[in-house]
């Protein structure tokens, strides 16, 4: 496994890998972003960073444009019964969210795969009163379908469940101090249900599935040190399988293999949060993966395992941006403008893949939240341009796959569909001027990312080995 400096700007020196713990989680969400966005004062860089590539664009005068959805997508199209869900706007995405519907729905957790995906939902009933229960949905048909797994006794709400490759659900239960696992399963008219064991922690929390389809793994994060541990898919129940000094969040896969794990980690003495990689092939052993800046906070929010693309936030360049790498890569990280909202937080939750050794050609889906609800954007590390997009009433916000072939599937609930999915098919970008690097067409409400420059071949370089300083961006 190999991981290096990740892709930067158009200029600047290289930011890389290394870890630690985490200052919390990421941040809540900015006031909401209206149809003019305004530009806000933007703080320095933290003292003493290496200088960080922002791909920032000239200012213009005057206001800012409206976000409305780029050429080349289709509405969205709805697979499963129920009326058609809210198609992409022309102008301003945001106040289609603001239709009135019925509570939002929890959210919904997906096999790595697409195939599957669970949530915890409540059947009707008055607020306070309302009994829940798991609930599973199968996505990889000709028509999208939920299978109800109720009990003889409502779950908590508290309570966390996880799909897995063979159409089973894991569900993770707290009890008093403990927490309890089991697999649940159709069976018949009713619900099947195959006890794992129980782990003696307060707090625990599950990871996503692994890639692998077989295994579940929950962290049980404290301040000066946390437990990994396998609760579904080993030989004899839950099991702790790593320990990480410090204070642990997130959680992403860098490999199909389910061996590769990126945590954000806060050391035991405290400081900034530094993504780490742990390799449960090795008995957890702990690796840095991320270091941009020495005192920033550099937190890794998805990986895709075909191309190397990395999404990360982090507060190097003077407050939180999203910016993107590549694993293996000797060039720093980039933080696209177009993805810098002053008055709303883009997190991504899908990456297309198939996408082989072409991270720039990736299409990212992006949650937006704002004061108006939650949208959808796309958006490419080549195309450097952010496409809004109404998302289908009830969607289950940051839920979503991509097929190889660019199609977002967004899967949604709402009072006349009780199990739908949403597709967007990924719009096209303006292909760059090869003589300025800036785009032909700057009226789509966002702004070129900066110039491009030539590739680069780099050598992977080991984990622990990735260079903190000196790799600048050719010209």
């Amino acid at each position: 496994m190999t991981a290096c400096a990740i892709e930067g700007g158009s200029t600047g020196a290289a930011a890389t890998a290394e870890p630690e713990p985490e200052r919390g989680t990421e941040p809540d969400p900015e006031p909401g972003p209206g149809p003019e966005t305004r530009p806000v004062a933007e703080p320095g860089p933290r003292p003493g960073a290496e200088p960080v590539a922002t791909d920032r664009p000239e200012p213009r005068t005057g206001p800012e444009p409206r976000p409305g959805p780029g050429p080349g997508l289709s509405a969205p199209v709805r697979t499963g019964p129920g009326p058609v869900p809210a198609t992409a706007p022309e102008e301003d995405p945001a106040p289609r969210s603001r239709v009135a519907a019925p509570p939002p729905p929890a959210g919904i957790t997906l096999t790595a795969d697409g195939a599957y995906a669970a949530r915890l939902t409540a059947a009707p009933g008055p607020p306070g009163e309302r009994s829940w229960y798991p609930e599973r949905w199968t996505l990889d048909g000709p028509e999208p379908y939920a299978v109800p797994l109720p009990l003889d006794q409502p779950e908590e709400p508290d309570s966390e469940v996880a799909p897995l490759a063979d159409g089973r659900v894991l569900i993770r239960r707290r009890v008093a101090d403990r927490q309890m696992f089991s697999l649940l399963y159709p069976a018949g008219p009713g619900t099947g249900e195959l006890l794992l064991g129980t782990v003696e922690h307060p707090e625990m929390t599950l990871l996503p599935p692994s890639p692998d389809g077989r295994c579940v793994y929950a962290l049980a994060a404290g301040e000066r040190g946390s437990s990994l541990w396998l609760v579904a898919g080993g030989p004899r129940g839950p099991e702790e399988v790593a320990r990480v000094a410090g204070h642990c969040s997130g959680g992403t896969w860098l490999d199909r293999e389910g061996r590769m794990l990126a945590l954000d980690r806060r050391e035991p003495g405290g400081g900034p949060v530094k993504a780490v990689a742990v390799d449960l092939g090795r008995w957890g052993e702990v690796t840095p993966l991320l270091q941009i800046a020495p005192e920033s906070d550099d937190r890794l929010l998805l990986a895709d395992t075909d191309s190397g693309l990395l999404l990360i936030r982090s507060d190097a360049p003077g407050h939180d941006r999203l910016g993107w790498g590549v694993l293996g890569s000797c060039l720093p990280v980039r933080f696209p403008e177009c993805l810098r909202l002053p008055e709303a937080v883009a997190t991504p939750f899908a990456v297309q893949p198939g996408q082989m050794l072409m991270p720039e050609s990736c299409a990212v889906a992006l949650r937006i939240d704002g004061a108006r609800g939650s949208w959808v954007g796309v958006w490419r590390p080549t195309g450097r341009r952010l496409h809004q997009f109404a998302a289908p009433l009830g969607w289950l916000s940051g839920a979503g796959c991509w097929s190889r072939e660019g199609v977002l599937r967004l899967p949604y609930a709402n009072a006349a569909t009780s199990c739908g999915v949403a597709m967007l098919e990924a719009p096209e970008d303006v292909e760059p001027s090869c003589v300025t690097g800036r785009t032909e067409d700057g009226d789509d409400g966002t702004e070129p990312s900066g110039a491009l420059a030539a590739p680069v071949v780099c050598k992977p370089v080991p984990l622990g080995q990735a260079p903190l300083h000196g790799a600048v961006r050719p010209d």
